[in-house]
């Protein structure tokens, strides 16, 4: 940690106002980065913001901003090996898991190490992957949350035409067998992915701007996953399938897909937000994963939804 925290700043995307950086420590004294924002005047609440796979911190300063205007403090983070969080591996572009309780133990730590900062109540928010894994701690006890919303998260897996079954047994065959750290497919560079290829969003001004802040630091950026990341997601995605495992939650819990995404498989959102006692589940239509960098109109579905589920828990101020 002798290095300090910081956050990438770009002319398209400046770091928000009052914005700090901090490392900490998460599971097995892994050095993480996190980030907090804070409101001009009293905050209505707080909400934890976790990214998807491969999306630094930066990628949501539009969305902080957001947050920050409907009055909430914001504490946002880069989960292990993404971001300037510590990696797994030597190959910075490796995305590397070796199973979820890691990602677990570093959100306890996260929440424990800025408690006392954050004004209650809370909301959890997270997209794809941290959609995933916010779902997963609030399954197995996290309980300082009042409500929760999901941006298209990693729930099912589309595994390209390959079994669902045969793309579990061979993951955790080859992560048991020394294989782990290998690519599932070709190497590739985020930065040499085009717009039309990425098929992440229709707005090509978001998707360049997140390119413009991985070219202005490298460090941030992630590539394609290993076999240990896949076991890790299969996994997860099992867990939160089987019954049981999610009727216990009794907050607001909304689930918001993407009609044409092509990374998760929306009947396994729908499925699980019908288990949810306090569940709902909303498909934004024609939009590409990334909900959350697409085009206005599709990213204000999103936000209904959010302020639907969060206004009854943490109301406006009548003077704000």
């Amino acid at each position: 940690m002798a290095e300090p925290a910081y956050l990438v700043s770009v002319p398209e995307a400046p770091v928000p106002a009052k914005g700090k950086a901090e490392w900490f420590r998460g599971a097995e004294g892994a050095t993480l980065r996190a980030a907090t924002f804070f409101p001009d005047g009293p905050a209505r609440g707080t909400v934890v913001l976790s990214p998807g796979r491969t999306e630094p911190i930066e990628k949501y300063f539009e969305v902080v901003e957001e947050l920050l205007a409907r009055g909430f403090a914001v504490l946002t983070h880069d989960w292990r090996g993404q971001g300037l969080s510590a990696r797994a591996l030597p190959d910075r572009l490796k995305g590397h898991a070796r199973g979820y309780q890691p990602f677990l133990d570093d959100y306890r730590a996260l929440l424990d190490t800025f408690e006392a900062r954050l004004p209650k109540p809370w909301v959890a928010m997270g997209h794809s992957m941290g959609g995933c894994l916010t779902l997963l701690a609030l399954a197995k006890g996290e309980d300082r949350f009042s409500a929760c919303v999901l941006s298209a998260p990693m729930l099912g897996i589309n595994t390209g035409g390959v079994p669902p079954l045969v793309a579990a047994a061979l993951s955790w065959t080859l992560s048991r067998f020394g294989l782990a750290g290998r690519y599932v497919s070709a190497a590739y560079d985020p930065l040499t992915t085009t717009f039309e290829a990425d098929k992440l969003t229709h707005d090509r001004a978001r998707h360049d701007r997140y390119r413009a802040q991985l070219t202005a630091d490298a460090r941030i950026a992630l590539g394609g996953v290993t076999w240990g990341w896949l076991d890790f997601a299969v996994s997860a995605c099992a867990w939160l399938a089987r019954r049981g495992s999610v009727e216990g939650l009794r907050i607001p819990v909304t689930i918001v897909a993407a009609e044409l995404d092509d990374r998760v498989l929306n009947p396994a959102l729908k499925a699980i937000a019908e288990r949810l006692p306090g569940g709902r589940y909303f498909e934004v239509p024609g939009a590409f994963h990334e909900i959350l960098i697409e085009t206005d109109p599709r990213r204000a579905i999103f936000w209904k939804a959010f302020d639907e589920t969060v206004d009854p828990v943490a109301p406006i101020s009548p003077s704000a």
